[in-house]
Formats: structure tokens, C-alpha cells, sequence
């Protein structure tokens, strides 16, 4: 019998990426929100002994909401098994206290979608390309979690994208270094980063520990949000000699004007990027932009 597939309202986009990469059902959930603001919602589609993936990133605090609610509704419903998708986790810069007080909010975010109650079968959470590793172990142990590294999908955009040009893997600044470094060594090119130091207003950027003078530049970033690190390290390459700047990332956040203020820059060349985030789909309409999680995460789901 085929998986039944929910997913929460914001991530409907990714839905048939999912049904064409995996053996699912979709299944149906009714949705409405009354005059003063509150929401209904229903799982229409029977889960008695089903094994059901939900899907759902959680950008806001509204889907953070929606992935429990439908979660706790699926298991409470007779659901064999459980699989929660995030493929986008919010909060995750969040995951640590650095002032007394603070809210680490990636940890209670991770213990709400550990109340979902367990389901006869187990509940598992899948987890792709996280800000930092140590997220996953955030959950209760009855959820047992797998981070999902989105590093064959990056490379697989960056061969593309480059072809057979010479070209240097890029850091945004030297705490990604680790990263770019593991993936430059996976495509077989040089890594850079740049160096920054506090200055009044901010950071600055002091250095490039590589020389990419008449070379190609491909910057990556776990994610890509208001670009301003972005735009600054390309102008850093830039000024180091670097013909062209390209920018993959795992999460294309890009909130309010974000996309049209990186390319108002004149800095990046091509923005490339998954579709783990509902911002992704600003690029949708260019061709060769996004890569899809789809297949990568359907393929977790199954046995090894």
C-alpha cells in the first residue's frame, strides 16, 4: 500500500516534486479560518493503519503551528507510522543562548513537534541541510530524527551550472570554510573564504586566503536570506580579481525585496539554489535555478 502524503498549506508547491519521486497517495486536509482569525482543520483522508509522511518546512510560527496540529491530528487518527519532512527548519540560527534569558528556539520549537504523540509504528523527523548539526539531537528520543545532507544536490547544481570551466569554491567568511572545504573536495576544485574582522557598523572584510584573479567564483551558503553577506564576500572576490561570482545555497529564504536587491548589486552573476523554502519559487521561472529535495528525501524515507 502507497505512503499517504499530507502536507501543511505553505509547502502544497512541493507536492507533486514528491508524488512523481516516491510511491505516494496524497491525502486530502480541509482548511478554513473564521472571521476572528482562528483556524479550522480537518484530515479528511482515513490514517487508521496507514504509514503517512507529512510534509512541511517551517518558515513561521503559522506553519510551525500547522506541522503540530496536523501531526497530533495523523497519529491521534490510528496512523501506523509517522514521518515528518522539515525541509526547511526554522529558527535554526536560534540555537544557542548567548545573553542570559534568551530563547533558544530551534530547542523548543524541536520539543513541540516532539509532543506529537508516538504512533504504534514510530515517528521519524527528516531533516535537510541544517545550520547546525546539533539541531537534530533537540528532539525527544521518542522521534527518532535523520539529518539529511543536501551535498549531492549542491554539487550536482554546481557541475551543471559550471561545466567544464575552471572555477574556485567560495565561503561567505571563514566560519562556512569546514563546509565549502568538504564540498570542494567532493568537486575536485580549490577553496576560498574571506576574512572579516568587527569593525564600527559591523564586519568588514579584510582578505581572500586564495587567489582567484582571472578565475570563476561559485560562493556557497547553507542559506541565502536578506544577501547582505552575500553581496559583500562577492564584492570581496570581485576586488580580488575573480572575472565572475555565482551563488549556490541549500535555502533560498529570500524575504521582502532580498532577490531584487542581490541582483540590483550587480555582484552575482547566477543564484542557484533547492526548493526547501516557499521563497525558492521566486526563481521558479528561471531555468536551471532550482534543484528539487524531492527525490533526495523520498529516497530517505525508504529502507537502507
Amino acid at each position: 500500500m502507497k505512503r499517504l502524503l499530507f502536507t501543511i498549506q505553505s509547502y502544497t508547491y512541493l507536492v507533486p516534486a514528491f508524488l512523481a519521486a516516491g510511491d505516494f497517495e496524497p491525502g486530502d486536509v480541509e482548511h478554513k479560518v473564521f472571521p476572528d482569525g482562528e483556524r479550522y482543520l480537518r484530515v479528511a483522508t482515513d490514517c487508521w493503519g496507514r504509514d503517512v509522511t507529512l510534509l512541511g518546512g517551517t518558515p513561521n510560527d503559522l506553519d510551525w503551528l500547522e506541522l503540530y496540529d496536523l501531526g497530533y491530528a495523523i497519529s491521534r487518527a490510528g496512523a501506523r507510522s509517522l514521518s515528518i519532512i522539515i525541509p526547511y527548519f526554522g529558527y535554526a540560527t536560534m540555537e544557542r543562548a548567548v545573553k542570559p534569558g534568551e530563547v533558544v528556539t530551534a530547542k523548543t520549537r524541536a520539543h513541540l513537534v516532539s509532543a506529537i504523540p508516538s504512533c504504534e509504528g514510530g515517528n521519524r523527523v527528516f531533516l535537510f541541510d541544517l545550520h547546525t548539526d546539533g539541531i537534530a539531537y533537540y528532539f525527544d528520543d521518542s522521534h527518532v530524527t535523520r539529518h539529511v545532507y543536501g551535498a549531492p544536490l549542491i554539487c550536482e547544481a554546481v557541475k551543471a551550472l559550471m561545466g567544464d570551466r575552471p572555477y574556485v569554491l567560495a565561503a561567505t567568511d571563514a566560519g562556512r570554510a569546514k563546509w565549502v572545504q568538504s564540498l570542494a573536495r567532493d568537486l575536485g576544485v580549490e577553496p576560498a573564504f574571506v576574512y572579516k574582522e568587527r569593525r564600527e557598523g559591523g564586519l568588514g572584510v579584510t582578505g581572500v586566503n586564495a587567489d582567484v584573479a582571472g578565475r570563476e567564483v561559485v560562493i556557497y551558503d547553507d542559506m541565502i536570506r536578506t544577501g547582505g553577506s552575500l553581496v559583500q564576500a562577492a564584492r570581496a572576490y570581485r576586488a580580488a580579481g575573480a572575472t565572475k561570482v555565482h551563488a549556490v545555497t541549500s535555502h533560498l529564504v529570500l524575504p521582502g525585496e532580498s532577490l531584487e536587491k542581490i541582483r540590483a548589486s550587480g555582484e552575482i552573476t547566477t543564484l542557484i539554489g533547492t526548493d526547501s523554502h516557499p521563497g525558492s519559487q521566486k526563481l521558479a521561472s528561471t531555468p536551471g535555478a532550482l534543484c528539487s529535495v524531492a527525490p533526495l528525501l523520498a529516497r530517505a524515507l525508504e529502507p537502507a
